[in-house]
C-alpha cells in the first residue's frame, strides 16, 4: 500500500467506497458469529459489540432518513437510539446496519463535507468491534488507504494541528492537518493502525510509536 499526500479538492465519492468496502468485510463476519459474541465488551465505556452495532446502524439510518433533531449523535441521543432497538432481533439490527452502509454513501456525497466523518466513524467502530473479538485486522486491513485518506481529508478541513506521519507499512508519508505557520509540523513515527488509533482515541496499550512536537490530546478528533 502507498499512501500519500492527498490534495485539498474533497472527493465525494470516497465515504461511500469505504462504506462499501467495509460493509462487504464487515457484514459477512457479523453473521457468521454466535450470538453470545455480541455480547462482549467493547473498548467503547459501556457499549457491547451489540451496542456499538445498534448505534452505527441507528447513525446511517439517521443520515439516509435526514433525520438530524437538535441534540443528535450526543451521548444521550445515542444511547436512546441504542436502546430503541434492545428488543429486535441481531438478524435485524445486522440488516438495518449493512442497509444503511449500502445507502449512505450518496447521501454523505451530497452533504458537501458535513457527514464525511460520519464514514470514518462507521469504519473505526468495525474496528472497535474487531478488536473486541480478537481479529488481527482491527483498524487495518484492506479498507485502511481509503481510510487513512479520508482521515487526512478532514483534518485538514478541521485544521487539526500539522503532522508528517512516516508509517513503517507505506511508502510514502502521510501529510495531517493544516499547516498554520505557527508551529513547525508534528512528526509521527510507526506504523498506519496506530495512527489510526491515536486519532480515534482508542486503545494503545500494546503499541509502539514516537511523536514529537504534538501531544496525543492533539491529534484525537474526538478531543
Amino acid at each position: 500500500m502507498t499512501v500519500a499526500d492527498t490534495h485539498d479538492v474533497r472527493d465525494p465519492e470516497l465515504p461511500g467506497r469505504l462504506l462499501a468496502a467495509e460493509r462487504d468485510e464487515l457484514v459477512p463476519l457479523l453473521r457468521e458469529r454466535p450470538e453470545a459474541d455480541f455480547g462482549i465488551r467493547t473498548c467503547c465505556p459501556g457499549w457491547t459489540v451489540r451496542h456499538v452495532l445498534a448505534h452505527c446502524g441507528a447513525a446511517l439510518s439517521r443520515a439516509v432518513e435526514g433525520r438530524f433533531e437538535e441534540g443528535v449523535f450526543s451521548p444521550e441521543s445515542n444511547d436512546r437510539d441504542i436502546a430503541e432497538r434492545d428488543a429486535w432481533s441481531l438478524g435485524k439490527v445486522i440488516d438495518e446496519l449493512e442497509r444503511g452502509m449500502t445507502e449512505a454513501g450518496p447521501v454523505i456525497a451530497e452533504a458537501g463535507g458535513s457527514l464525511d466523518g460520519l464514514a470514518l466513524g462507521e469504519w473505526v467502530h468495525a474496528g472497535d468491534v474487531r478488536e473486541a473479538w480478537g481479529e488481527s485486522d482491527a483498524y487495518g486491513g484492506a479498507r485502511l488507504g481509503l481510510a487513512l485518506e479520508l482521515l487526512a481529508h478532514l483534518t485538514r478541513t478541521r485544521r487539526h494541528v500539522a503532522v508528517h506521519a512516516d508509517l513503517d507499512d507505506t511508502d510514502e508519508p502521510l501529510l495531517l492537518g493544516a499547516p498554520t505557520g505557527e508551529r513547525p509540523p508534528a512528526r509521527y513515527l510507526g506504523d498506519a493502525t496506530t495512527l489510526v488509533r491515536l486519532y480515534a482515541a482508542r486503545p494503545l496499550a500494546g503499541t509502539k510509536y514516537e511523536l514529537a512536537g504534538a501531544t496525543e490530546t492533539e491529534l484525537s478528533l474526538y478531543g
